[in-house]
């Protein structure tokens, strides 16, 4: 399974996973990322800091960060890389998916062949 983060997306995600860790929880926070219906495209992207991942979570790790990867949406995220845009107007992680057919501008969702479900417009 490769997930590739760029250098701002992993140094933006190790402050993330730094600020939310604590004294009493030890445990090894990571990133788990999933895809799931939704968006105007059809497929909508999750990532979430955690530190409790699904039993069939497949972990990898890229530089520092510990990546759990939801095992039901392996294939659609197979070969994303994950990249960190600061702009004027907008700001946040981008990815870019050799699996997605089309896109959405709000950059948040995708269409992958003829298996996206039906989307909705953005909000």
């Amino acid at each position: 399974m490769t997930v590739t983060l760029t250098e701002k997306a992993e140094f933006r995600l190790r402050a993330f996973l730094k600020s939310s860790a604590t004294e009493e929880n030890k445990t090894q926070k990571g990133i788990r990322i999933s895809v799931k219906d939704g968006g105007c495209s059809g497929y909508e992207y999750g990532l979430e800091i955690t530190s409790n991942p699904q039993p069939n979570d497949i972990v990898t790790k890229e530089g520092n960060v510990v990546i759990y990867i939801d095992a039901q949406s392996a294939p659609l995220l197979e070969g994303i890389e994950i990249d960190f845009v600061e702009g004027v107007m907008d700001s946040g992680f981008k990815f870019s998916n050799p699996n997605a057919t089309d896109t959405c501008g709000c950059g948040k969702s995708f269409k992958a062949g003829d298996c996206s479900p039906n989307g909705v417009p953005c909000s």
